[in-house]
């Protein structure tokens, strides 16, 4: 009799190990693990074109496109997963005509930094943490009840908010809003552009 709940133990922590992953990949495209849906995602991106679009599996993909085939040896992507966290960075970008596509669960937390680009993300449910130092961020909100609180500024630049009925430009321009969901939103250009949608 006390050998079931000793089985029951070992079987519970394989089932966690097996949850947990580690994938390094260099020059390949596409690069996938599974992660579970609500979770929050972590991503350290380079400079680039990059997309975060919605995925009906849970399964985090990443697929890259270079002009030159050459060019995109260098790209590295590392996932780490532990539990319902994924850490994701990709590096050795090439640095003219590169496009990254990032498809995650459409439930999935954001915290996404990145130094320059254009960065968009579409149809993703969850909270949205999400910053760049310099370039253009655009962002899908869908609903805007859906969310407790949406906040969005730029250091030098624009902010547009077409959901809120919110334009500013200039030096240090923000909007702050609450409402009704359960969801947050932290968009912020060092330089550059905010679109809320």
């Amino acid at each position: 009799m006390r050998a079931a709940p000793f089985a029951l133990l070992i079987l519970s922590a394989a089932l966690v190990s097996a949850q947990d992953a580690r994938i390094v990949e260099v020059g390949k495209s596409p690069v996938e693990a599974k992660v579970t849906s609500g979770s929050l995602l972590r991503m350290n991106l380079c400079s680039s074109g990059i997309d975060v679009i919605d995925r009906d599996e849970n399964v985090l993909r990443v697929s890259y496109h270079a002009d030159r085939d050459d060019a995109q040896h260098d790209v590295r992507v590392r996932i780490q997963i532990s539990g319902d966290r994924a850490d994701l960075r990709v590096s050795g970008c090439p640095r003219n005509n590169f496009r990254v596509t990032i498809e995650v669960p459409k439930n999935s937390g954001l915290y996404v930094r990145m130094f320059a680009g254009e960065l968009n993300v579409r149809n993703v449910t969850g909270d949205k943490n999400v910053e760049l130092d310099f370039g253009q961020l655009t962002m899908d909100l869908g609903n805007p009840d859906q969310y407790a609180h949406v906040g969005a500024s730029v250091n030098s630049g624009e902010v547009n908010a077409i959901a809120f009925n919110v334009s500013k430009g200039g030096l240090f321009r923000s909007f702050s809003r609450s409402g009704p969901g359960k969801y947050r939103v932290h968009a912020h250009v060092g330089a550059g552009e905010v679109d809320l949608r």
